[in-house]
């Protein structure tokens, strides 16, 4: 089995699996049979569960065996980097695409036009090809209403509501070094501010608020979620996932100012060692089938696949104020931006 355009699906994926061999349908309709086997590994930025249901299906639909490691954005970066003459990853499969621009600009990533790319509407692909969206996601604010309410303070519509002092030591948010989720938060405030100077000073006052930087950018949602702070700052569909665990005091809400958001992609990683196979999970990452596990684990993101299915739960893009999210200047601007961050506030101390 190999590249199953969307429109075809699981039923005859598994009867070329019958055969044995694989037929490649590409851009200009010829065929080349390549076989599939062996393993492949995936960078997975997304909730363990939805790695673990995504790897599991694929394993199921093709025979190959897919593990998985979780990391946050930053990290898988400075792993394929670390070990860019020998990969230990084939995919990277979830997160924000900011992190990817950024692997794709040290060669980190090879580009693959998948046939299945084009189910997925253009401004959830990159042009020339080294990723394509699976999901998307709003960034918003993840509150404990229960510890709003015991400070005083309203369940929060604007960034600005985040430098309340009463809020000193109850936000939450991850550090932009290793979490996309972080640096989408950082980017936003470049962008709604006008320049990289404006949105570092304001992340300068917020500093003042915040308990500590996590690593892992879903984390601040649980951390919320406990009762440890008032805010945190996630995607909201994480925040929705952790409601449904049991942190029934959380509350949604999104800035009136704009808020940014996520393209969450998947991606071929140069030098894979089982590139067919590497392929192979990428063209099915894009059907609607697979799309389709997401809420079956609690992943409420907004899926690309216009086939893949539709929740109640998942956010309304029409409803959430934007700013104008700039991926290919976000990832250009990452490395020196983010180090600025480290030293300019997350090293400074608190006032």
């Amino acid at each position: 089995m190999k590249r199953i355009p969307a429109l075809v699906g699981a039923t005859a994926m598994s009867l070329l699996l019958l055969t044995g061999c694989a037929v490649t349908p590409t851009a200009d309709d010829s065929e080349q049979p390549d076989e599939l086997g062996g393993s492949i590994t995936i960078a997975c930025g997304a909730m363990e569960d939805w790695c673990q249901a995504m790897t599991s299906a694929f394993t199921a639909e093709t025979g190959v065996k897919a593990d998985f490691v979780r990391l946050s954005s930053g990290e898988t970066v400075a792993r394929l980097d670390a070990a860019r003459d020998a990969p230990e990853f084939d995919v990277w499969h979830g997160g924000p695409v900011d992190g990817f621009g950024a692997a794709r600009d040290a060669g980190l990533l090879e580009a693959y036009e998948s046939p299945n790319a084009a189910a997925i509407p253009e401004k959830y692909r990159d042009p020339d090809h080294y990723w394509t969206g699976v999901y998307v996601g709003a960034l918003g604010f993840c509150s404990n209403q229960r510890v709003l309410d015991e400070l005083g303070v309203d369940v929060p519509t604007s960034w600005d509501d985040l430098l309340d002092p009463r809020l000193k030591g109850q936000v939450s948010t991850a550090h932009p070094s290793t979490s996309g989720t972080a640096f989408t938060t950082l980017w936003t405030q470049v962008t709604r501010l006008g320049g990289e100077d404006e949105g570092l000073e304001f992340m300068k006052k917020m500093h003042n608020n915040v308990l500590q930087y996590s690593k892992s950018g879903t984390a601040p949602g649980q951390i919320a979620g406990r009762g440890e702070v008032a805010v945190g700052i996630v995607f909201s569909h994480d925040c929705v996932k952790y409601q449904e665990e049991g942190l029934s005091d959380l509350v949604v809400s999104f800035p009136k100012e704009g808020t940014g958001y996520e393209i969450g992609g998947v991606a071929l990683v140069k030098g894979s060692k089982n590139k067919p196979a590497a392929q192979a999970y990428i063209d099915w990452a894009l059907t609607a089938e697979a799309q389709s596990i997401g809420p079956t684990v609690g992943s409420y993101q907004v899926l690309t696949n216009p086939d893949a299915v539709r929740d109640e739960r998942m956010v309304s893009l029409d409803e959430v104020k934007f700013v104008d999210y700039d991926f290919v200047a976000a990832a250009a601007a990452k490395p020196e931006l983010t180090a600025r961050f480290d030293a300019e506030i997350a090293a400074q101390p608190k006032e």
